[in-house]
């Protein structure tokens, strides 16, 4: 962990007692089929703890045993590294896959998509043509068929990623980008700065949101439960649960 200023041992301190940064705020357990995923959702006090439990999941660090690799990889197929494919899931002729990465029953990765580095593909997912998902949990039932780019974020459950979408995940504001970086992500609530412990972070989408093609989700977007978002450009910052995005 790199050595963050204070205010961001203050603001983790916030985002522990705020409801809004909870997991269940963005996902609701109860629609959660999958043991695996609802396991990641309850071990984790805020959203922000999500994509370590994702990495410690993969490494065996949490106990829990990942599901029997008896899915479906089609010849044709790039897979490298360690890659669970569930009983149900497909990873089609075409998609590249490189692990760590667990597909969930039903999943689909189809031809031209690319999955990499710390994924859990939740239940009934489908990436298509184009559509590259990197250091992120789909909890279940997203889609991304077209042209598109999701990392380091955490979709919910019926999430729809139209094309030409981007999350982005790193700090630019200091200068030149540099690789590992070295800067936290902060979140905003109610015109408090809240650290998110990550260097980079994406966006959390919560369940039922759609996302106009077009978009780019500016780093830590924070997106509630069956929010609308009306085509726009760029979005940030924190959508309550319902509300209307414009």
């Amino acid at each position: 962990m790199h050595g963050f200023p204070e205010t961001a041992s203050m603001s983790a301190e916030l985002a522990r007692v705020d409801y809004r940064t909870a997991p269940e705020y963005y996902i609701d357990p109860e629609q959660v089929t999958d043991p695996v995923v609802l396991h990641l959702l309850s071990c984790c006090s805020t959203v922000f703890g999500l994509k370590k439990a994702v990495v410690d999941l993969l490494a065996g660090r949490l106990g829990l045993a990942l599901p029997a690799s008896e899915g479906v990889i089609e010849a044709g197929a790039t897979v490298r590294g360690q890659v669970v494919v569930a009983a149900g899931a497909v990873i089609a002729e075409g998609a590249f896959v490189t692990g760590p990465v667990l597909v969930c029953p039903g999943a689909v990765i189809e031809a031209g998509a690319r999955v990499r580095d710390n994924c859990v593909i939740g239940p009934d997912c489908r990436i298509g043509f184009g559509a590259e998902v990197t250091r992120s949990l789909l909890v279940g039932g997203a889609f991304m068929k077209h042209t598109s780019f999701v990392g380091d974020s955490v979709l919910g459950l019926g999430v729809n990623i139209g094309a030409f979408v981007s999350t982005t995940g790193l700090r630019c504001t200091s200068g030149p980008v540099t690789e590992p970086a070295t800067e936290e992500v902060s979140a905003h609530l109610d015109g408090h700065r809240i650290g998110t412990g990550q260097t980079k972070f994406g966006a959390v989408i919560g369940d039922g949101v759609i996302v106009p093609a077009g978009t780019v989700l500016q780093p830590a977007t924070l997106i509630g439960a069956h929010t609308v978002l009306y085509p726009k450009t760029q979005v940030g910052g924190f959508f309550p649960a319902g509300s209307q995005g414009r």
